[in-house]
């Protein structure tokens, strides 16, 4: 008992000591955290005392020379004396504080005094670059404008060496081109000597105007030879060029209202008027880009009138053949309704074998009645050749499932002259195989008729009769007589093939039982079964007596009924 409490002592003890452990590690790396960060804090202080006001202060003490240069002066030395000589202090009383509450190992104020530290810092920093960048707008004015000036005094000797060049391609306008030069060449000496006077904010003004009026002087002298060249030359000409096709393409009867043609040329020779106004005062603001809306424009338009011609000559084309297919379809339907009574006395048509011509009559008179509105608008100038060769063409492509519907009915209405004539020709095939089956029977005597034989000869007679009295009939009913004829034609085709097979059973029957009579004192089984098949023939069972006949003699002969057929083949 003393021992396991002595184990749990150990145990508790050993937890307490890696507690106590932890909490000591913790603490110190907390503090090493704090001591970095204030280390930091120091140096950013350091960084803001070595940022070289006094340096750029000194240069400004130099360059005084007016009383505005000398208040501003005054004002960065007493800013930067209250940076340096109060708020810098200030942060130094601050970071000792700091470096005291971790002497005191009072890690949580520290971190709250490091934070606010942190943020009078960055303060401070911001008010000394604020004031270096102030005092720099002076200091280091010349230098900076002079190099800009340099840049603008470059590009502006390019710009009149490239006037100077080709002045011709200025026309009038040069004089005003040059006397903006001069403009130029006066702000460069303007600047000259307010840099002499040391006057910093003027200098800014005067360098910004220098900029403006050399950007725009650069337009100027680049881009307007080619704006005389298309206001003085190539609008004009491509304007005279449009209104004399346009004029053509109206003396020719084009539909082209729609265009607005000679309203919208009248409202561009007004803004090239207004355009070549500007260009005088030299103000070319958005010039170049009407300038080419309008080129544009009237390019479009030589694509617009190519198209118009184009449709055209589609248009006439393709109207000319819809017309010469409509007149042929309106012809034949007018042709068949024309004939439809004589049509009805013949054959008896209901409303279903009449529904696909009705339906074809509405649609003919739709396509009849919109291809009279196309000539309409053609006539009238409603809509341009664009639009009605569409308006063609769609109509054109619709029309061929009327013209296939129509092949349909007129093969339909006439199928039933062709179905009359058939059956007729039908009716004599059935005959004649009628015949050929009682000639048969004739040549062929046999000792007894089956009574089912005699009955599929009466369903074939009364076949052959209904398709006569439907021949007969006024009008007549095609359905019903390609049934009759389709009836009459089987019953006859299953008589005639029950014929030849009768026939030929028998036939085969009476061979086999004259062939077999030799073997009879043979074998009394032969004789014996070739008297049953006798028996059996004489009563008009063929089929059966063939069997016997057959089955008697393959006794002795195994391959009988080949050599049966062969006869019979050879008898024929």
């Amino acid at each position: 008992m003393d021992i396991k409490k002595l184990y749990i002592i150990g145990i508790v003890t050993i937890i307490l000591i890696m507690c106590i452990v932890c909490f000591i590690a913790i603490k110190r790396r907390q503090r090493k955290q704090l001591r970095e960060k204030l280390e930091e804090l120091e140096r950013g202080r350091n960084l803001i005392v070595a940022t070289p006001v006094m340096t750029e202060l000194d240069k400004v003490k130099v360059i005084i020379n007016n009383s505005e240069l000398e208040g501003k002066y005054k004002d960065w030395n007493k800013r930067y004396d209250i940076i340096k000589n109060q708020r810098y202090e200030e942060i130094t009383d601050k970071l000792l504080e700091v470096d005291n509450l971790l002497e005191e190992n009072d890690y949580k104020e520290a971190r709250v005094a490091i934070v606010n530290l942190e943020m009078e810092i960055y303060k401070l920093r911001v008010s000394t670059d604020n004031l270096l960048d102030e005092i720099r707008e002076v200091t280091m004015s010349e230098e900076r404008n002079r190099a800009i000036v340099t840049k603008l005094k470059s590009r502006f000797r390019e710009l009149e060496r490239t006037l100077e060049s080709n002045k011709s391609a200025y026309g009038d306008v040069v004089n005003n081109i040059e006397l903006q030069f001069e403009n130029i060449e006066k702000k460069f000496s303007d600047f000259e000597e307010v840099m002499e006077q040391n006057e910093y904010e003027e200098v800014v003004s005067l360098v910004k105007v220098l900029d403006e009026m050399i950007a725009h002087i650069g337009v100027v002298v680049e881009e307007l030879p080619d704006l005389i060249l298309l206001t003085d030359k190539i609008l004009p000409n491509r304007i005279k060029e449009v209104r004399d096709t346009y004029e053509k393409l109206v003396a020719k009867d084009y539909p082209l209202e729609h265009m607005k043609v000679p309203y919208n040329l009248e409202q561009i020779e007004n803004k090239v008027n207004d355009i070549k106004t500007r260009i005088k005062i030299l103000n070319l603001e958005d010039s170049m880009f009407e300038l080419k809306t309008f080129l544009d424009y009237l390019d479009n338009l030589f694509t617009d009138f190519e198209i118009e011609k184009k449709s055209k000559r589609l248009f006439d084309e393709t109207a000319k053949t819809f017309k010469i297919k409509l007149q042929k379809v309106n012809r034949i339907v007018t042709d068949i309704y024309n004939q439809l009574d004589d049509i009805k006395n013949m054959y008896n048509l209901d409303s279903e074998d009449l529904a696909d011509l009705e339906q074809i009559n509405k649609e003919l008179f739709k396509v009849n009645n919109k291809f009279n509105d196309i000539i309409g608008d053609l006539k009238n100038k409603n809509l341009p050749y664009s639009k009605l060769k569409d308006k063609i063409m769609h109509l054109s492509s619709g029309f061929g499932k009327i013209e296939d519907d129509l092949n349909l009915c007129l093969k339909s209405l006439g199928s039933m002259h062709d179905d009359e004539m058939r059956a007729r020709e039908q009716l004599d095939e059935i005959t004649e195989l009628l015949k050929k089956c009682r000639a048969k029977i004739r040549h062929n005597p046999l000792p007894i008729i089956s009574n089912n034989y005699f009955v599929e000869l009466s369903e074939a007679n009364d076949a052959i009769y209904e398709i006569v009295k439907e021949l007969e009939k006024t009008p007549i009913t095609i359905k019903t007589l390609n049934i009759r004829v389709d009836t009459a034609r089987d019953l006859s085709l299953k008589l005639y093939s029950t014929t030849n097979e009768m026939v030929k059973t028998a036939k085969l029957c009476e061979m086999s039982i004259m062939y077999g009579n030799r073997y009879k004192p043979v074998d009394k089984d032969i004789e014996q079964g070739l008297d049953v098949a006798g028996q059996l023939f004489m009563k008009g069972n063929y089929k059966k007596a063939l069997e016997t006949a057959l089955a008697a003699i393959n006794i002795i002969e195994p391959d009988i009924y080949k050599k049966m057929l062969h006869l019979y083949k050879e008898d024929k």
